[in-house]
């Protein structure tokens, strides 16, 4: 299979997917019911699409290209309309959350797709693991070039997408210590982590050839990078985000990716190289377990902070691009996150501690996430 030309996108165009928990309104454990949900929307115009994924307890939905925040907003509205509305039809929940607090892998069951089951063939335990939930962000790039370029730039940040998203503390019924727990099981993957740092698309072809000619990956998909090109798109794909529990935090954050990719592709503020990732997995590291509060360290100043140092001081130095894209207002509230509110990981303790009991904190996160949006 070739990896194809790079298609033409919108510049700093976004796209959202979210894979959504499906749970019994019984016990508020995951349920097996994506296939039902599927036939329930089957023909309904959305402005994106609703599709399976690796196992029948999870659902994703994907807008269509977006011009920037509001509307991606709305884009994720109608579709998040539409799946609570079936969802009630078949009296099941629907939560963010990058993990369940309490499933046990083994009980899950793998959706009958062609992929899915290679897939499960391939990685045995780990494909029924892998019931774990995302948030992808896709990122219009004009060309090649800039795509890969935009990509090693914006792969300093990627502890700050962690922290902000971070919304899976519980695995199996334990708090585990982390903010995000999901990506432990992301890592478990071959060919995860960061892409190689190769800046022209001529080179990436050569990369791209060898890894096909040793027989390890049959196209992209078989990448998973924290951020990976998207040739068929014209985009790359940002995919450390653990899903959040409300369809807003989902859109801010992708708000923030559109507006840290317009001062990266404007002002072209770094020169990316090797050493840039002499750093990368401990601060990827400090964001899972500690949030707001890991360790941050400069990869090019070597300066060491905490990551709610360097998130404020990036959302600031970033305010006139957030306000030539209308993005001003979600990134004012990601501040507020940071500087105080806390991230969801830090809102499903905190219910918790109130009420002893991991069943009512997953009613609670699915009554948050199909609440009409305010």
């Amino acid at each position: 299979m070739s990896l194809g030309t790079f298609t033409h996108s919108e510049a700093l165009s976004i796209g959202v997917e979210l894979e959504l928990q499906i749970v019994s309104r019984h016990n508020y454990d995951l349920m097996p019911c994506a296939p039902d949900l599927l036939r329930l929307l089957e023909g309904r115009k959305l402005p994106g699409a609703v599709t399976p994924e690796i196992t029948e307890s999870m659902i994703e939905l994907a807008t269509g290209v977006c011009s920037g925040y509001a509307d991606a907003l709305s884009q994720l509205g109608e579709i998040h309309d539409a799946l609570v509305e079936a969802a009630r039809k078949l009296d099941v929940g629907l939560a963010g959350g990058g993990t369940h607090a309490f499933q046990h892998w083994a009980h899950q069951r793998i959706f009958d797709k062609p992929r899915f089951l290679q897939l499960s063939d391939l990685y045995g335990y780990l494909s029924k693991q892998f019931t774990v939930f995302g948030q992808h962000v896709h990122l219009g790039c004009p060309d090649a070039d800039t795509a890969l370029y935009t990509l090693h730039c914006i792969s300093r940040f990627i502890p700050h997408f962690i922290a902000l998203s971070a919304s899976s503390p519980f695995v199996q019924g334990e708090d585990t210590g982390f903010h995000s727990a999901r990506l432990n099981s992301v890592f478990a993957f071959p060919l995860s982590g960061r892409a190689p740092l190769v800046l022209t698309w001529q080179e990436f072809e050569k990369y791209f050839g060898k890894m096909m000619a040793t027989g390890v990956v049959q196209s992209m998909k078989d990448f998973y990078w924290d951020i990976r090109p998207k040739p068929e798109y014209g985009t790359i794909e940002v995919r450390v985000m653990d899903t959040p529990l409300t369809i807003l935090k989902a859109a801010r954050i992708a708000a923030y990716i559109q507006t840290l990719g317009r001062w990266i592709q404007t002002e072209r503020p770094f020169e990316p190289s090797e050493d840039d990732y002499l750093v990368y997995t401990f601060n990827r590291f400090q964001a899972c377990r500690f949030g707001f509060e890991g360790n941050f360290v400069d990869p090019a100043t070597r300066e060491h902070r905490t990551l709610r140092e360097d998130i404020l001081r990036t959302l600031m130095r970033l305010e006139p691009h957030a306000i030539d894209l209308s993005a001003d207002g979600a990134l004012r509230e990601l501040l507020a996150d940071v500087g105080g509110r806390g991230n969801d990981a830090q809102w499903l303790r905190e219910v918790h501690a109130r009420e002893h009991h991991l069943p009512e904190v997953v009613r609670q996160q699915s009554a948050r996430w199909m609440s009409p949006m305010p």
